[in-house]
């Protein structure tokens, strides 16, 4: 009975410290998933109105690049998320159309820079490295110019298809 009973207490306690683990690890790390950002995001209504500047994502869950940025999107969150408003819109939602028309988004990812009072201060598309979305943050919150002359790899948000292939927003349907 003796054995019996401590197999069971370190059965017990492996299993606790197994869940301990694994909250640990939940909690510790953050949110990297597009669709975790994009929960936490704030809304644009709010970042138009708060007086904060904004860094606004235009991006869709398939866009690999999107995908790639979404670490450094959430370090940069940790530095400069006091100070500005990260939005995250997708251009699969119908809702974004105006927002998508007026930034002229015609690739993804698509940042546009937004000063306090809502005015572009600058915009990017396609992959960004950290240190220049870090700098341009750097120059938001500053008020002082931003570096948006780089353009990378980017997923096209209206590509030219034959009318027998699907696109990608039609999520397989031609």
């Amino acid at each position: 009975m003796g054995e019996r009973w401590r197999n069971g207490v370190i059965a017990g306690v492996a299993a606790l410290l197994g869940a301990l683990l694994f909250w640990v690890s939940q909690v510790s790390q953050p949110a990297l998933s597009l669709e975790a950002q994009a929960r936490q995001a704030v809304p644009l209504e709010v970042a138009l109105s708060n007086g904060r500047p904004s860094l606004v994502e235009f991006y869709a869950d398939w866009c690999t690049t999107c995908k790639a940025m979404a670490k450094d999107l959430a370090s940069l969150k940790q530095i400069y998320g006091q100070q500005v408003n990260f939005v995250m819109l997708n251009v699969d939602n119908p809702r974004w159309l105006p927002e998508i028309i007026r930034f002229e988004v015609d690739g993804i990812p698509h940042f546009a820079y937004l000063d306090g009072a809502g005015v572009v201060q600058g915009e990017a598309i396609g992959l960004q490295p950290e240190s220049i979305l870090a700098k341009n943050l750097a120059g938001l919150v500053a008020g002082k110019g931003l570096d948006t002359s780089t353009a990378g790899r980017t997923s096209a948000v209206a590509p030219s298809l034959s009318s027998n292939q699907a696109s990608p927003r039609s999520h397989g349907v031609p």
